[in-house]
């Protein structure tokens, strides 16, 4: 299995109401280890997403902002943050980072949904509403995090029975959390978004399915069956960004991505499929986000 780059592409991998839909792991071993550098560029970033599995970051080196509907958590070397399941979230670095994850489901770790490792720890970690993100003291839970990079290096290393080894450390991380949150856990089930969350997968979904075309910030709240005033509120409130910006942002990264996919496309035509005006105005908003032009970035990539 390995380590590999956990790139995702927002136009391939995420679903109109922003859920991962890439698999993670196997079947019989749903677990998938990641070794990936981000650099300031929005190209390499985690975009807003969710999955039904639990997440856990390891920060290798540099900085790392992850993010959750109203609240950043801003990461270095050394620091580890675990993400509850179902929970959307995001994460990029103003510098570049390094870093190790692995995503996994419940299941490898429960064996079932009619075990005691279900009913009475994950499925009530599952649910807890207290828990959406944590991040790991570096002393009190220094185990915790001993044991996520001991996972890690057995996903990477692949020595025979290294499963049992990915297993065995990732429910000490599970069962760490348990016992962090054990005054909220609940038995009540999946944690359920809140009206805002509902609202922006609502919209982000709006900005990924017509990103292309001409879109106003009407158009964006009514995705949502809402006003103005309240769509700007949602995104500042949840992912500290204006909506029109990240609608901005969104057709750049795709713009990157039709530079490098197509590349029999004039910079005109990319521009006019990323839903800007002119190749001008194109050019010069991507060189705000990539310090380059259009052409530089397809030029430089292998």
């Amino acid at each position: 299995m390995g380590l590999t780059a956990c790139g995702i592409n927002p136009a391939l991998d995420i679903s109109p109401h922003q859920r991962e839909l890439k698999p993670q792991g196997t079947l019989d071993f749903p677990c998938a280890g990641y070794a990936e550098h981000y650099a300031p560029d929005p190209g390499h970033s985690l975009p807003w997403h969710w999955h039904d599995e639990f997440e856990v970051i390891y920060i290798l080196s540099g900085e790392l902002t992850a993010e959750t509907p109203g609240a950043r958590y801003p990461l270095t070397a050394g620091d580890c943050i675990a993400f509850n399941a179902g929970v959307l979230h995001s994460a990029n670095t103003a510098t570049a980072c390094e870093i190790r994850s692995v995503v996994f489901s419940a299941g490898l770790i429960t064996g079932g949904k009619d075990t005691v490792f279900a009913k009475k720890y994950i499925a009530p970690l599952a649910g807890c509403t207290a828990f959406r993100a944590h991040v790991f003291d570096r002393g009190a839970e220094s185990g915790s995090i001993g044991d996520f990079l001991a996972a890690c290096r057995a996903l990477a290393e692949e020595a025979p029975g290294y499963e049992f080894t990915v297993r065995e450390k990732l429910s000490a991380v599970c069962l760490a959390l348990c016992r962090r949150f054990a005054a909220q856990l609940s038995a009540a089930g999946p944690a359920r978004p809140n009206q805002d969350e509902v609202r922006i997968q609502q919209m982000l979904g709006y900005i990924q399915n017509n990103f292309s075309h001409p879109i106003t910030l009407s158009d964006i709240a009514r995705a949502a069956g809402i006003g103005e005033r309240e769509c700007l509120r949602c995104f500042g409130k949840t992912i500290h960004l204006p909506p029109m910006q990240y609608l901005l942002k969104y057709r750049i990264m795709q713009g990157a991505a039709a530079l490098l996919a197509r590349p029999g496309d004039s910079i005109a035509q990319v521009a006019a499929g990323c839903g800007f005006d002119s190749p001008s105005n194109f050019s010069q908003q991507f060189r705000r986000f990539y310090g380059c032009t259009p052409r530089e970035y397809r030029n430089r990539k292998p």
